[in-house]
């Protein structure tokens, strides 16, 4: 039976990091039997494949590997237990090799052991051992990390290996480059230089030829190849000078060696790599991070009133769960049995803890605060709200296309030309150049090569990408990719969440109306709202922390209504309108007339009284933070529309925006609404800027072309956004922008000069102006000038500081 019918799998990539090389994997995978459909997410550094052919898996990862690129897989050895001859062995073998991810599976019999790579994100141990048990054997597995853990670790292990590779190509060159320039008369010069530049071409600079040699095979070329082939030919050609200088001599020529040409060339693309890898972010560990939002253990109640802890995946529909107090709620369910408040701002973005009594709903990743209580549980793995956010972010991630890099557009066209330029100037010199056209047609292939080296190309972004990036660290402004730097400098339309972007997120005191203000009653409301479960009571709690405290008696909290405690024989009370209503207090006009005005500034009014009167109002609110209109002004100056999304309610949010000066805003909004609402701006051709700190915005952070953070936010929200403000100062957007403006102003100088570089600089190297004034460039000058431009694109980067 087909297994894998209609089956979606997952291939994490390594190597594919522009868009060329996104495209040569698709064609490679187009022409993979059994692939029904497949697109390359580049942003998630992933290929995604629908195939109906159990081995479609395989031979996908055999074809990306075989184009010069990697799939990030897991090899590793399980004992079997249970063989008892060869067959058995492998009948073992055959099942776990039909599972979809699993690339090679081998089973050797002699030592009872199966050797299988696999993907980890399509497959698990624990799935390869139900496949091995249901024939009658059984696999030894440990309990195995996280797919998404082990994918960063080889990241991380990729990024270190590059980075030693790096500085032992710098290490190597630098002698070399002092010898070549300096010191090429002393002893046996060339023999030290052939010694130096060969660990750098061939072991550190051996990754070039390789995935030149595979992209050969299938008749296609990318930089590699042009690295390859200037280093190589550069590399050959003066291994033959160094031991065969006679041929050149006995021609009345002398026998150069452009060793150092070839091991600079190495070094700067890895350089280039090196910086490019660094200035990248990675979005997988968003997604971790959200997952990390789900407890790994879970107390269950058993039918016997037994309290059991198990681990979060064996939890089923209809157990009942206990969660204590400051625990996270581990999947959705409905509240059967105790009460407190749960701190949602993660999904909801609300900063104000909801109270949950008897059948209230319940959500994965949220907070329980003081209290404790039993839930039934509803929706567990894949289909709870945490779990539809995740998926929800990894698509917007995932569709999202890139800016197509001027380099990535001409790197395709670039290098067959510099090929088919290098050998026509080698034709032609040979046919036309008289007795000496082979050694002048072999010279002039070699220097067009190593003159048209992209080095220059390479840097171009990565370096204004890490200067731009540094320089905004030091305004208080992160940015993780070159993507939202390019595109910042176009936004013309801003939407902004209220809680903690606008706001400060935290609800505070903003005004007291003292009807009796005595030191007594200070006391008395601060011990009150101290001995209270409700958030809002901590906001009044702490604004009077230096009031001193009472002995309170009789302490009793009114269910959605306030707090009662008895003082000196005296009844105190905090808490709503209805609370004094139903204790037949009646406000004063003064009272009555200042909370009115209170809640139509969308503040939350609190009354204390005691048994006959009012003694004090308090309002509550989630303050505007200073600097928030002055940078709602500034982004209008800048012909940029603002837009304020909240999940709050009208009156709060018209009150919020007339404060600041925002005219368009949408109260009572969904998650999923404000990503809805940002699609429908894009798709009227706007370049669209998302600002939010919550969780429940990362779906539309993550759609937003350009998504911004607060600091001060939720972890979450600022992996998935490209940009993160430290200090959560609203004022910081505009300078954001203008810090775009200059980088990318500063990475089109930088392609501007490397491409007008390599314009002048090939023809000149195919020996153009030979005809005119008898010039011929050196392939050593043309080294040199390859170094230089890239040092000329490095110090434009720097200018930016």
């Amino acid at each position: 039976m087909d297994t894998t019918k209609n089956n979606t799998i997952e291939l994490p990539l390594e190597g594919v990091e522009s868009e060329h090389c996104a495209l040569i994997v698709d064609k490679g995978l187009a022409r993979v039997p059994g692939i029904t459909s497949h697109k390359i997410e580049l942003n998630n550094h992933k290929a995604v494949i629908t195939a109906d052919d159990s081995e479609a898996a395989q031979k996908a990862v055999h074809a990306i590997r075989d184009l010069g690129y990697g799939v990030f897989t897991i090899k590793k050895t399980f004992p079997v237990t249970g063989l008892s001859c060869a067959s058995c062995a492998a009948s073992t073998e055959s099942m776990v090799k039909s599972l979809p991810g699993v690339i090679n599976a081998a089973v050797n019999f002699a030592s009872s052991s199966l050797q299988v790579e696999y993907l980890p994100t399509v497959v698990t141990p624990q799935q390869m051992q139900s496949s091995v048990q249901s024939i009658g054997y059984d696999l030894v597995i440990e309990d195995t990390e996280e797919a998404t853990e082990t994918l960063e670790d080889l990241h991380h292990q990729k990024l270190l290996s590059l980075k030693q590779y790096t500085l032992w190509s710098v290490a190597l060159s630098v002698p070399l480059v002092i010898i070549g320039m300096f010191f090429m008369n002393i002893p046996y010069a060339n023999y030290i230089m052939w010694a130096l530049a060969t660990p750098v071409v061939l072991v550190f600079g051996r990754q070039f030829f390789i995935n030149a040699w595979k992209q050969a095979k299938h008749r296609s070329a990318n930089m590699d190849t042009l690295v390859a082939l200037s280093t190589g030919i550069a590399y050959i050609f003066s291994v033959f000078n160094t031991l065969y200088p006679q041929f050149w001599h006995n021609r009345g020529l002398h026998a150069h060696v452009y060793f150092e040409a070839a091991a600079v060339v190495i070094a700067f693309i890895l350089l280039g790599r090196l910086l490019e890898e660094r200035a990248k972010g990675s979005t997988s560990s968003s997604i971790k991070k959200l997952m990390g939002l789900q407890p790994k253990t879970v107390t269950v109640v058993q039918h016997d009133g037994r309290i059991q802890e198990i681990a979060i995946r064996q939890v089923q529909v209809g157990d009942v769960i206990l969660v204590k107090p400051g625990e996270k709620i581990p999947v959705d369910g409905t509240v059967i049995q105790g009460g407190s408040y749960v701190d949602e701002s993660m999904i909801s973005g609300e900063p104000v803890p909801v109270e949950k009594q008897k059948d209230a709903k319940v959500f994965a990743g949220t907070i329980n605060q003081k209290g404790s209580f039993q839930f039934k549980a509803e929706k567990v793995g894949g289909e709870t709200l945490l779990a539809h956010i995740i998926k929800m972010v990894q698509e917007a991630q995932g569709s999202k296309v890139p800016v197509q890099k001027l380099v990535d557009k001409i790197a395709g066209i670039f290098v067959p030309i510099v090929i088919s330029i290098a050998v026509i100037a080698f034709i032609a010199w040979f046919l036309l150049g008289g007795e000496n056209g082979l050694t002048q047609g072999l010279l002039a292939l070699v220097t067009v090569l190593v003159i048209a080296c992209p080095c220059a190309l390479g840097l171009a972004t990565p370096t204004a990408i890490m200067v731009g990036v540094g320089k905004g660290a030091e305004n208080g402004i992160l940015i993780k990719d070159a993507e939202s730097l390019e595109l910042s400098h176009k936004v013309n339309a801003i939407v902004l969440d209220k809680t903690g972007t606008i706001t400060e997120g935290t609800p505070e005191v903003t005004d007291i109306l003292w009807v009796e203000e005595t030191s007594d009653n200070k006391a008395i409301l601060y011990s009150l709202e101290r001995a209270s479960e409700h958030p809002l009571a901590e906001a009044v709690s702490k604004h009077l922390a230096l009031s001193g405290s009472v002995q309170l008696s009789n302490i009793q909290a009114i269910t959605g209504a306030g707090i009662a405690a008895s003082f000196n024989g005296e009844k105190y009370m905090v808490g709503t309108s209805a609370l004094l209503q139903q204790n037949g207090i009646q406000p004063n006009e003064g009272v009555t007339k200042w909370s009115q005005q209170k809640r139509a500034e969308a503040k939350t009014v609190v009354f204390f009284a005691n048994s006959k009167k009012v003694l004090a109002v308090i309002a509550i609110a989630d303050k505007v933070k200073p600097s928030s209109r002055q940078a709602v002004q500034q982004l209008q100056q800048l012909g940029i529309d603002v837009y304020m999304f909240t999940g709050d309610n009208s009156q709060t949010a018209a009150a919020v925006a007339a404060q600041v000066g925002i005219k368009a805003f949408k109260a009572e909004a969904l998650p999923q609404d404000k990503a809805e609402f940002i699609k429908d701006l894009q798709s009227k051709g706007r370049i669209v800027a998302m600002v939010g700190d919550g969780i429940n915005d990362s779906h539309a952070l993550a759609q937003a072309d350009v998504s911004i953070a607060m600091g001060k936010g939720s972890d979450i929200a600022m992996d998935v956004a490209k940009m993160t403000l430290i200090s959560s100062d609203l004022s910081r957007i505009p300078a954001a922008l203008k810090l775009s403006r200059n980088t990318v102003r500063t990475i089109r100088q930088n392609l501007f000069w490397a491409f007008i570089y390599n314009i002048i600089g090939i023809p000149i190297a195919a020996g153009l102006l030979y005809p005119i004034n008898g010039f011929l460039l050196n392939p050593m000058i043309a080294g040199a000038a390859m170094a230089l431009s890239s040092v000329s694109v490095v110090t434009n980067s720097l200018r930016l500081k």
